[in-house]
């Protein structure tokens, strides 16, 4: 960071987006007994659908010029084509590449978005995914390990 960025007010933007899914949470490495077990219903063999909302947030220094972070139809541009068209009216399991291998849990979905669209926002940096499983159940992601 500059110095002349350092001295500018950093804000944070949030874009929100929905898209509806199916998957089904399944282990290939265990047995069935253990995934239905672990996983009950979540684990039907023909899966079961969401219609998830993410909330994307990025924080940076407001541009002298512009007077934004960044700005708001290009974080929504990004959200759309980096996750909403990849996964919309799709099977998570079998039909998004970047999710080839994982379990698509609400977790693991979360952090594969950040990894989708984090590179893709500067000059702002993202700093928070949330992503609503369901009316009631979110996960809160902010980057690292």
């Amino acid at each position: 960071m500059t110095k002349n960025e350092a001295a500018r007010p950093r804000t944070r933007i949030t874009s929100s987006a929905t898209f509806s899914s199916a998957h089904r949470l399944h282990n290939p490495s265990r047995d069935e007994e253990w995934n239905r077990a672990v996983f009950g219903k979540c684990n039907n063999p023909h899966g079961h659908g969401h219609t998830y909302g993410i909330e994307v947030t990025v924080e940076g220094p407001v541009d002298p010029e512009k007077g934004w972070v960044l700005d708001f139809a290009d974080l929504k541009r990004i959200v759309s084509e980096r996750i909403v068209r990849k996964c919309d009216c799709r099977n998570l399991n079998t039909d998004v590449d970047f999710l080839e291998g994982v379990i698509p849990t609400a977790e693991n979905l979360a952090v594969r978005f950040w990894d989708e669209i984090a590179p893709h926002v500067a000059p702002a940096r993202l700093v928070e995914l949330v992503l609503h499983e369901t009316e009631r159940n979110r996960v809160v992601y902010r980057g690292g390990a």
